[in-house]
């Protein structure tokens, strides 16, 4: 049987035949498409003279039938913002129905009782529908690093015949069946940039350039137990290579360059996917979940309704903070919601002082709203602005002479920031669990060995920046074409010897020792003394186990920064040794304690 004649099957099986016109309206095939068909089913014995199904025609509709499901949970949903700090996607109310929950009802109409849900991004919240609904939920603890690829490889064991279902969409009506005689993937007529696939007259999916527009892939899948074997072969092996982590589970569905099941065509106007703020709101103007604490600031903060807060956008989530851009009354503007962990990390009431210290002085960007409680911050946006490039000549000269006029400005704040209560600190969030890294406890004394020529060395202390990294110095157009530069995220800034900022950005930048040399260069402008650039040296290391401390507590948490956390652990060790082997310092003693 083709596509075709599966579907006029399929259209008999939900409900008798009375003429060709109705069945081909029931279809959506055209009369000839029909008449061809039924003379083929009855050839072919899967209908009698009557039009009814035969034995035959009800063995295969058994052996057919759909097994279970699948629904992907497990991601944040970033493109959320702002309700994604508050709730999953899946559980976003449409019409008073959570969504997940009107997929797992439309399931269980046709029949579909055995449903795994692969979880990650707030797995607890979706625990009482093990209860209710009594589905099995799969936990993917690497859905911060891999897409939804590697969540479907979390239950390739039960593919069979298998709905594959996104946490995401709202079905006007049900798509699910008792009845499926061949596997699908859904696409919508809506056409789209974002999508890689269109269909054909053939009813085939084939790819697109990135300039052309395809049908909307909706993401909903049913697969039979023969395709179920090829993409269960294709996610296990794509799995194991670091290339696919952000693919989607639809790269599985490849063989040969061609994708291996045909399409199914919806209406765009029955399957809407939920990706922003706004399609909800659009979907559902009095969904509970639109009342979003940030919406509500943004509103009260601009004086605005929040049907005028327009053009939500994530921005590129941060490594300790989710942004998102948003358009009100004419003007753009930037909301920074504080992530995961963070009210451990940063006191918010001590980075609201800072900026009243640094307003008006030409520092920062233009800062709108703080909230000293939860640190809910909007600044305007700046348009054609860009970060620091590390490793550009003339970006440095421009960035340390940014740098060095903000110390000499010596501003003073209540608060400090020193270095090894904050390494102290950062330990305790680990409670029992101890350091990943073997050889932590000697590195830890290594570096706070270093305290005593630190302390000596450390000079005048004046409000730091602290986190000066080339991704903070933002290079900005002003009315007249040049160019301004500011220094923006200003979280850890306190009293320190400014000169940490130096060895912050070095370690963000990961620089080696010679690029370093040349940095202190640049900022001391040929002129630092060589005991200060041991000093330097030593900050590095202690920085380098400061942030090392930091990205374990955030890996407790679910976050993962890779090489970033493992070079910091490196800087803490390889600058211990290289200051202990100058000619310039003699390093007394590895005693560790809290007189250090």
């Amino acid at each position: 049987m083709n596509t075709q004649q599966y579907d006029i099957l399929l259209s008999l099986a939900e409900q008798p035949y009375v003429n060709q016109r109705e069945l081909a309206q029931i279809s959506g095939h055209s009369l000839g498409i029909v008449n061809q068909s039924l003379k083929a089913l009855k050839c072919q014995g899967y209908l009698d003279g009557e039009i009814r199904l035969t034995a035959k025609a009800r063995q295969e509709l058994r052996e057919k039938a759909p097994v279970n499901a699948v629904i992907l949970a497990a991601g944040f949903g970033m493109r959320m913002v702002p309700i994604n700090t508050e709730t999953p996607k899946g559980l976003l109310e449409v019409k008073g129905e959570r969504l997940i929950e009107r997929v797992i009802r439309q399931l269980h109409e046709a029949s579909v009782r055995e449903i795994y849900i692969v979880t990650g991004f707030m797995k607890e919240k979706y625990e009482y529908l093990i209860d209710r609904f009594h589905v099995k939920l799969i936990v993917n603890s690497e859905y911060t690093l891999k897409n939804n690829l590697h969540s479907l490889q979390k239950v390739s064991g039960y593919l069979s015949n298998t709905y594959i279902i996104p946490c995401d969409i709202w079905c006007r009506e049900n798509p699910f069946s008792h009845h499926e005689l061949y596997s699908w993937y859904m696409v919508s007529d809506a056409m789209s940039l974002e999508s890689n696939v269109r269909i054909n007259r053939k009813r085939e999916l084939v790819p697109v350039t990135a300039s052309q527009e395809g049908n909307s892939m909706i993401g909903i899948s049913y697969l039979l137990s023969e395709q179920s074997e090829i993409v269960k072969e294709n996610v296990l092996r794509l799995s194991e290579d670091r290339i696919y982590d952000n693919a989607f589970w639809e790269a599985a569905l490849y063989r040969n360059h061609r994708i291996i099941i045909p399409a199914k065509l919806v209406s765009s106007s029955d399957m809407i996917e939920i990706n922003t703020y706004e399609q909800l709101r659009d979907l559902d103007s009095g969904s509970d979940h639109l009342k979003s604490d940030a919406i509500a600031v943004i509103a009260e903060a601009l004086h605005a309704r929040s049907d005028e807060i327009t053009g939500i956008t994530t921005l590129k989530k941060g490594m300790t903070n989710r942004s998102f851009l948003f358009t009100c009354k004419n003007r753009k503007y930037i909301m920074r919601i504080p992530g995961e962990g963070t009210g451990q990390l940063i006191n918010r009431r001590q980075e609201a002082s800072v900026y009243q210290v640094i307003k008006g002085k030409g520092i920062c960007d233009n800062n709108i709203y703080i909230n000293p409680e939860n640190g809910y911050k909007i600044t305007e946006y700046m348009e054609n602005s860009r970060v620091c490039n590390p490793y550009d000549q003339e970006d440095l000269l421009k960035c340390m002479q940014k740098l060095r006029a903000f110390h000499e400005m010596n501003l003073t704040v209540e608060h400090e920031f020193n270095l090894f209560e904050q390494i102290r600190l950062y330990e305790s969030f680990r409670g029992k669990e101890p350091s990943v890294y073997q050889d932590y406890i000697e590195t830890r004394e290594n570096v706070f060995s270093l305290k005593p020529y630190i302390d000596s060395h450390a000079g005048h202390r004046s409000l730091t920046h602290i986190d000066a990294v080339p991704d903070n110095f933002l290079f900005t157009k002003d009315a007249q074409g040049g160019e301004q530069i500011c220094l923006i995220d200003w979280e850890y800034a306190g009293m320190q010897d400014p000169h940490v900022d130096l060895a912050m950005f070095c370690i963000y930048a990961m620089y080696d020792r010679p690029q370093i040399d040349e940095l202190i260069q640049i900022y001391f402008e040929g002129a630092c003394p060589p005991d200060i650039r041991i000093k330097i040296y030593c900050y590095i290391a202690a920085c380098g186990l400061l942030w090392s401390n930091w990205c374990e507590y955030k890996r407790l948490l679910g976050v993962d920064f890779g090489e970033y956390s493992l070079k910091q652990y490196r800087y803490a060790k390889e600058y211990y040794r290289i200051v202990c082997g100058m000619s310039e310092i003699n390093i007394s003693g590895k005693e560790i304690s809290d007189g250090i």
